[in-house]
């Protein structure tokens, strides 16, 4: 049985207890074969997790019986609970309490000998997709189905695909990284500990958001952070809530088909840089420059021709400005709404007592 903790009333049981980690990671849904069944596998450390009652459906058998076969395990000395086993912290919302489970989990190796010993046919299907698609995944971070991608019938979701790749391809860290190899590759005069690296690569990030949106970085994060809309005039951002770090994201604040634009045109680019690097065409950065202003060209788009009128240094101080008065607002009506809970509350009881 799970143990519970109640954050007001305190830890139950041993209040000299280990503190469980927080639960976190992301989930990986199985669905067996015969469609009956789906487990959410949690993935943190490497690996995947599952509890007791979890086994219990995935194998079609009862938690009692999970609960023996893992005591075999550990009394065979096959693996050890130390290594297999670990309590994660669940916190949940319940009526106006905030209730903390710690929730006992075993890692994927326990789970494959638990699959081994209940010798059933799910047993088997679990084992062979862990061996593959699973491993995958925890390998490379996806996996893909080529063969059904080639042969499209019925649904077809390779567009969706192709836009999900440029998007993660577009984005800040992993272009800044492509263009660097590429530029590493093919620069005669490329020094990566430079300023000037740093100054082209806001160059041509510059280049080509103004490209799709008619403004800089520093242009787009000014003109739409406004505290007075939802979110601040963000479109998407990390997390639940927005946060200091994500209004200072040029990218953040375009809309949806200006997003699909930056991303498309910046897979080209790379693509039309990386053919160069390819073929061994080395020049100098400030020709790369006029390259991307003849790229641009040929694909039609407007062409930024200075360093626009906004500097980033002043939108850094603007949206931090801004997000300060965001913020304050933000937590005035979330003391409010928890005054309203309280109220709300008393209401209940007051009427408990008059029934």
């Amino acid at each position: 049985m799970d143990k519970i903790f109640d954050a007001e009333a305190g830890a139950a049981g041993d209040p000299g207890a280990h503190v469980p980690a927080v639960v976190s990671g992301e989930f990986i849904v199985y669905s067996t074969e015969d469609g009956h069944t789906e487990v959410h596998l949690r993935t943190t450390d490497g690996t995947v997790w599952l509890t007791q009652a979890q086994m219990a459906d995935l194998f079609q058998t009862t938690p009692q019986a999970i609960t023996q076969l893992i005591r075999a395990i550990y009394e065979d000395v096959e693996l050890s609970e130390e290594a297999t086993c670990k309590e994660f912290l669940q916190v949940r919302r319940e009526g106006n309490r905030t209730v903390r489970r710690a929730l006992k989990m075993y890692r994927l190796e326990l789970i494959l000998a638990v699959g081994y010993r209940v010798r059933s046919l799910r047993g088997i299907e679990f084992r062979r997709w862990a061996s593959t698609v699973l491993r995958e995944y925890l390998i490379k971070g996806f996996v893909m189905n080529d063969a059904r991608l080639k042969e499209p019938q019925g649904a077809d979701y390779f567009d969706e695909l192709l836009a999900r790749i440029r998007d993660i391809r577009a984005s800040e860290k992993r272009f800044y990284q492509k263009v660097k190899d590429v530029f590493s590759a093919s620069s005669i005069d490329y020094d990566p500990k430079a300023s000037v690296a740093q100054t082209f690569f806001k160059t041509i990030q510059n280049k080509l958001l103004y490209a799709v949106s008619g403004r800089t970085a520093a242009e787009i994060i000014v003109d739409r952070c406004d505290v007075s809309k939802p979110n601040m005039g963000l479109t998407s951002w990390k997390g639940n809530l927005v946060r200091k770090g994500d209004v200072d994201i040029a990218k953040n604040y375009l809309e949806e088909k200006e997003i699909q634009d930056l991303n498309r045109i910046t897979t080209m680019f790379l693509d039309f840089a990386e053919d160069r690097a390819a073929r061994r065409e080395r020049i100098a950065m400030a020709d790369w420059v006029g390259q991307t202003d003849r790229f641009l060209q040929f694909y039609e788009r407007d062409v930024l021709q200075n360093a626009g009128a906004i500097s980033a240094d002043e939108a850094k101080r603007v949206s931090a400005e801004r997000y300060g008065e965001f913020d304050a607002r933000r937590r005035q009506i979330e003391n409010e709404g928890d005054d309203i809970d309280v109220l709300e509350a008393v209401q209940r009881e007051i009427e408990k007592r008059a029934e």
